[in-house]
């Protein structure tokens, strides 16, 4: 057997007499191949244009002199190895006791994209989508990075202080600031979006780091996400849950919702009145992916709401639900739908770089069906009166008005576009086109569906062009479609078209069911067949011989048991108004009359309880009616957590911050006002004294048992300093101290609202206040990592933290 030093040799005399690189072909030398093979060298990642330099063939060559020589015992198992490693694409490096050294090709990364794809210019200056004259100023846009933005979280009453921070605070402050001898951007609100919730600017991560001021902002920015009150969403993408127009009533569908943000949206909207803690209408939040489903469910629980569902369906036939309506079942119909269908993404072409390398024009044609199936699904499920909102982050018309415009020819009538120019008035958009046209992957263009030849047939389907009929298309009216320019408004590209549902589907209008009792109605069903029945629309014609007439509809074969994918959830099992478990918690915090123990459920069949939770009215009557129809993720705002030593105190569960809105309406004691004094008090010490605080709280503490509490402050509106909106926090009454329990990016949040500066530097030193306070509470914020801990356990639904924060409490 030859040694690896000849092979090389070979190798070394076969690789001179490859052609250069330039010139070679787009398969990988046969050289490379025996290298990889045959000398038990490692091969960088290998593709089908992958060309070893000679100059990287000679360093292999000097890494390989010395190299024992090879057992014929050991070679099989390299080939092998090399095998598993050609099929993974990627080089493994050996371990530090390996017997066998080996020469490993380092290969850089990806270089940097280039932003240039001549096939995509093409196809939009073809498709005249883009004003004349604008063209390059759209493309230039295109290639600038996208700016970040921020919304203030609407719906909670704290946003007013929140924007009153972010524009007296770090705005004031980055106006005036210059790294480097330039002058930095202040973040700029929307134009267009209402009240001045949302914000861009163009500053990059780099640039936040650069400067002690940019990083409090930045530092500030990550918290107030982390707690729910700033959510980071891209501009376009707000603009749908603007347009669906939502009331605290309306039952709504979001049928491709994951990451969320858009969700977060419509959450925010149903809350609109802090006042009710229980609105009418609900989110079923949906995705087909089961692990952007649990992203979703982070997104969703940073709102705590109780209104929330999230299901893990195929959108284009997510099941149809029912719910009891006065005693009887009726199907569900949603007041609104949000249509964010999967598309190909060229809008987005400002943030996600790859898109630039990847963009083809037959993406859009292998999406146009998906995307036509899950509107079809949506318009099913939308009540009449409805509204449904279809969008894409796609500015291509074969993912744009050729579905909305086979949307309307499939519903002869029963759906309209609607006129939302003065929705939005400060937005700038293009209205939808009227006629377009497709091109293949080799180039070729069509104008019409006869001009395909039944070849093509497979991947382009009539649905894709603009309706022939100019009537037709004049009484779709597609113009008041909106396109989103990047350019126009400093923003990526965006599709959007607001339907509203006039009548039943056509395809869904129902005949009437007869019930008969077969010795009563003889039917010759010998007579029937199911073809018969779907060919004809006269379908008593098809009972003959008979004396009377009847309607008969038959159903469709039943559908299969549903497959469940992914992770396997815990069940959702609500208590009954008579659970021992209410005994000692009706009685500790005195619940209201009006309490809705129905809503309250537990993730557990047997056992302890360990948390419980609470859903909304009407999202328990869809729970209990749907549990064999749809896989549910995740639902309902823990409201109590159950503690080891809450027992001998009166009660095993603690109240849970998370739901605290929600559930302190109907508490009607273990409640202490508190001051602003007080809660600075509890938010920077770990386990104050009774006395530590005010005169007023310290008499109601000390008036109260053991045991968990409600920390409540009502704002003066006399005192303009203080914060104008309510504030409630759980804690713990000791015996002789208290703490609040309260997860640390909200504690952080409530800090910053009072007036006190928490910022943690970069050696991760303790916080300190703006007005330059000295003493304990310089550093108490830091100091209270195991209270931060603990409550981001709870937070994140973690086993309850019994132990040292109740031991303590009780032993103090």
């Amino acid at each position: 057997m030859r040694g690896p030093n000849s092979r090389a040799s070979e190798a070394a005399r076969s690789a001179e007499a490859q052609p250069s690189p330039e010139l070679s072909s787009l398969k990988r030398p046969a050289v490379d191949r025996r290298l990889s093979a045959g000398s038990g060298l490692s091969s960088p990642p290998a593709s089908s244009h992958h060309v070893v330099p000679e100059a990287a063939l000679q360093s292999r060559l000097l890494f390989q002199h010395g190299q024992e020589k090879q057992t014929e015992a050991e070679e099989p198992e390299q080939r092998r190895q090399g095998r598993q490693r050609r099929r993974r694409k990627t080089p493994t490096r050996p371990s530090a006791g390996s017997k066998h050294r080996r020469c490993y090709l380092l290969t850089a990364g990806y270089a940097d994209i280039v932003k240039e794809n001549k096939l995509f210019e093409h196809y939009y200056k073809e498709q005249g989508l883009i004003p004349e004259g604008e063209f390059e100023s759209f493309m230039e846009a295109m290639r600038e990075p996208l700016p970040a933005t921020i919304r203030i979280t609407g719906y909670k009453s704290h946003a007013k202080e929140i924007l009153h921070c972010l524009k007296e605070k770090y705005f004031k402050d980055i106006q005036e600031l210059e790294i480097d001898g330039q002058k930095i951007e202040a973040p700029q609100p929307l134009s267009w979006y209402p009240d001045e919730q949302a914000w861009h600017t163009n500053m990059s991560r780099k640039l936040l780091r650069k400067s002690p001021l940019l990083e409090k902002f930045h530092q500030f920015l990550v918290s107030e996400t982390e707690s729910g009150n700033i959510s980071r969403q891209e501009a376009v993408s707000m603009i749908p849950p603007l347009l669906l127009k939502i009331e605290p009533h309306h039952k709504i569908l979001d049928m491709c919702a994951a990451p969320g943000s858009k969700t977060a949206q419509l959450i925010e909207m149903l809350h609109a009145d802090m006042d009710v803690p229980f609105p009418e209408g609900f989110v079923i939040a949906n995705d087909v992916d089961n692990k952007r489903c649990y992203l979703l469910v982070h997104q969703a629980k940073r709102l705590n709401s109780p209104c929330i569902m999230v299901v893990n369906h195929d959108a284009s036939c997510i099941p149809t639900l029912q719910v009891e309506s006065d005693g009887k079942k009726d199907i569900l119909f949603y007041d609104r739908v949000l249509c964010d269908v999967p598309c190909s993404g060229d809008g987005t072409m400002r943030k996600n770089i790859d898109v630039w390398r990847k963009w083809t024009t037959s993406n859009s044609l292998h999406l146009h069906g998906l995307q036509l199936r899950i509107a079809v699904r949506g318009v099913e499920q939308l009540a009449v009166g409805g509204r449904m909102v279809y969008s894409t982050c796609s500015l291509n018309p074969i993912e744009d008005e050729a579905v909305i415009a086979a949307l309307l020819e499939k519903s002869e009538g029963a759906l309209e576009l609607a006129d939302v120019s003065g929705d939005l008035p400060r937005l700038k958009w293009m209205p939808g086109v009227t006629s377009w046209k497709l091109m293949t992957r080799e180039g070729q263009w069509y104008s019409d569906w006869s001009e395909v030849p039944s070849s093509r047939h497979t991947q382009i389907r009539p649905t894709m062009f603009p309706p022939t009929d100019p009537e037709k298309a004049a009484s779709m009216h597609l113009d008041r479609c909106m396109r989103i320019l990047p350019h126009h408004q400093n923003t990526g590209g965006f599709f959007v078209a607001v339907l509203v549902k006039k009548a039943p589907m056509p395809w869904n209008k129902r005949y009437p069911k007869l019930i008969c009792d077969h010795d009563l109605l003889p039917v010759n069903f010998d007579r029937i067949t199911t073809r018969s029945l779907f060919e004809t629309k006269n379908r008593t014609s098809l009972v003959e011989g008979t004396d009377w007439v009847c309607f008969l509809f038959l159903r469709p074969p039943p559908s299969k048991k549903l497959r469940l994918f992914g992770y396997k959830e815990d069940p959702f099992v609500f208590l009954t108004e008579y659970d021992p478990v209410f005994n000692t918690i009706q009685s500790f915090y005195n619940l209201s009359p009006t309490f809705p123990k129905l809503n309250v459920l537990t993730r557990t069949h047997e056992g302890k309880k360990r948390h419980l939770y609470m859903v909304s009215k009407e999202l328990r009557n869809v729970l209990l009616n749907n549990s064999e129809r749809m896989k549910v993720i995740n639902t309902g705002v823990k409201v109590w957590s159950r503690n080891s030593d809450g027992e001998e105190f009166g009660c095993a569960f603690r109240l849970a911050q998370e739901g605290i809105y929600t559930l302190q309406p109907y508490i009607r004691s273990r409640i202490i006002r508190v001051s602003v004094e007080d809660i600075k008090v509890l938010l920077t010490q770990e386990n104050p004294f009774l006395s530590k605080l005010e005169d007023d709280a310290h008499a109601q503490a000390k008036q109260m048992g053991m045991g968990s509490i409600v920390l409540k402050y009502i704002p003066n509106p006399n005192n303009a300093g203080e914060p104008q909106c309510p504030i409630q926090l759980c804690g713990w009454r000791g015996k002789t101290s208290i703490r609040a329990f309260v997860p640390r990016n909200e504690r952080f949040h409530y800090l910053r609202m009072l007036g006190v500066e928490v910022f943690r530097d970069k050696q991760g030193l303790g916080q300190k206040r703006r007005d330059g306070g000295k003493g304990e509470e310089e550093d108490e914020v830091g100091k209270d990592a195991e209270a931060d801990d603990e409550a981001a356990a709870m937070e994140n639904g973690d086993e309850e933290p019994k132990t040292d924060s109740s031991n303590k409490e009780t032993k103090s």
